[in-house]
């Protein structure tokens, strides 16, 4: 059992990407090995993953045990077959070969990913029962000192402008890290009131499951 506090965490965006490259299979196992003929990852890459499976598609993932056509997708488990069917998880692998940090963060926050529940009771019941169905969309939401001058700024600001998911990567004081892959927005007009450090909002929607590594 432990706990930590978030100071001193470090927020970085994507900034450039490689060429995607097609995967051809991807296994069910534990963690799962993809291929993709000379794809030319590296373990410890970091890669955004579409596929034919929804619980994979959209997520960012380390790159670990490579070779020249394949790789593991390091901390993803595709061993179930109803989950996961055999078959259909192609898709394609993107390098995130440049991060921005994010500076001058004064607020994070996320919303969403609440269980939803289907309540129903029988004729004969006076009592009501619940099933677990859906989960709430997912979004992260920034406060970030204003200053258009930093190197972050164009990167939000294209973001914003084209609505291509970004993937981004929370490292945390021990080392531990959280991805996330969204779409990433900002206002590009700062809060201005009076006595308090001008801001900019900023608001992602995750399109992927978190990921999340130890160190």
């Amino acid at each position: 059992m432990s706990v930590q506090l978030p100071d001193g965490s470090v927020l970085s965006i994507e900034s450039a990407v490689g060429t995607a490259k097609a995967i051809t299979a991807i296994t069910n196992a534990n963690p799962a090995v993809a291929t993709a003929a000379g794809h030319g990852f590296s373990d410890g890459d970091f890669v955004k993953i579409t596929s034919g499976w929804n619980r994979l598609n959209g997520r960012v993932v380390r790159v670990k045990n490579s070779d020249t056509d394949s790789f593991e997708l390091e901390g993803v488990d595709t061993s179930s077959t109803q989950r996961f069917p055999a078959g259909s998880g192609v898709g394609t692998a993107q390098e995130v070969t440049g991060w921005t940090q994010v500076t001058q963060v004064l607020e994070f926050s996320t919303s969403g990913g609440e269980q939803q529940f289907a309540t129903y009771s029988f004729l004969e019941e006076d009592v009501e029962h619940q099933i677990p169905t859906t989960k709430s969309p997912q979004s992260l939401s920034f406060s970030i000192g204003d200053d258009a001058t930093l190197p972050w700024y164009p990167v939000f600001s294209a973001a914003n402008d084209d609505r291509v998911p970004r993937a981004l990567r929370l490292t945390l004081p021990s080392g531990a890290l959280v991805l996330y892959n969204g779409y990433t927005t900002i206002n590009k007009t700062p809060t201005v009131t009076k006595g308090q450090v001008m801001a900019l909002a900023s608001s992602v929607a995750l399109v992927g499951e978190v990921t999340r590594y130890a160190a």
